[in-house]
């Protein structure tokens, strides 16, 4: 089941897009018409996607899509007639994920959806893989250290303290982060 929010204040607009939603496979089809109702709808429903206006009344779709941002991950579009700098360099610092034109055009809903979609995705697997990242480096530093205090304690030359830290952790069925945290408290 793919769900969709849509948000623009002229219901005119809301309901050519749903038309054109429902028509792409869309399931459930979200609407409000401010904000601050965008925000509390998306975090309460968690939508597939989100397309907001970007002036609306209570709080404009920049705004809201900032604050959904902060908890969701989710593909954000912003239906706009205005493509001013500030416009753009606000919806690229909260990560929105394409634009489409008022009057839009059926034509482009589709493609602007995929896109977003497809950004979002992409940004989510580079933020893993950096997270994925930090970890092996934070484990790199911690072997390294634990092989630093074998080779001063036991005079072991830094292939051997390496050696002596791989059978360990294979012997005790553990990982070489394991085994360096373990030689770093005994060092404690």
């Amino acid at each position: 089941m793919r769900s969709i929010l849509i948000c623009d204040d002229e219901p005119i607009i809301r309901m050519s897009l749903k038309n054109k939603l429902t028509e792409l496979g869309f399931d459930e089809i979200l609407e409000c018409g401010d904000g601050e109702q965008a925000v509390r709808m998306a975090l309460a429903k968690l939508p597939d996607v989100i397309i907001l206006d970007v002036s609306m009344p209570k709080k404009d779709g920049i705004a809201a899509a900032r604050q959904i941002r902060q908890s969701l991950t989710v593909p954000i579009i912003l239906l706009t007639a205005c493509y001013d700098a500030d416009t753009v360099a606000r919806a690229r610092e909260c990560g929105i994920g394409g634009f489409l034109a008022k009057p839009f055009r059926e034509q482009d809903l589709w493609p602007a959806i995929e896109l977003a979609c497809a950004h979002a995705e992409a940004v989510e697997l580079l933020k893993e893989q950096i997270e994925d990242l930090k970890e092996a480096l934070e484990n790199r530093k911690i072997v390294e250290k634990a092989k630093g205090i074998l080779m001063q304690k036991q005079g072991l030359t830094e292939p051997e303290a390496f050696r002596k830290m791989q059978k360990l952790a294979m012997d005790k069925r553990k990982s070489m982060r394991r085994i360096a945290e373990a030689i770093l408290l005994a060092e404690a």
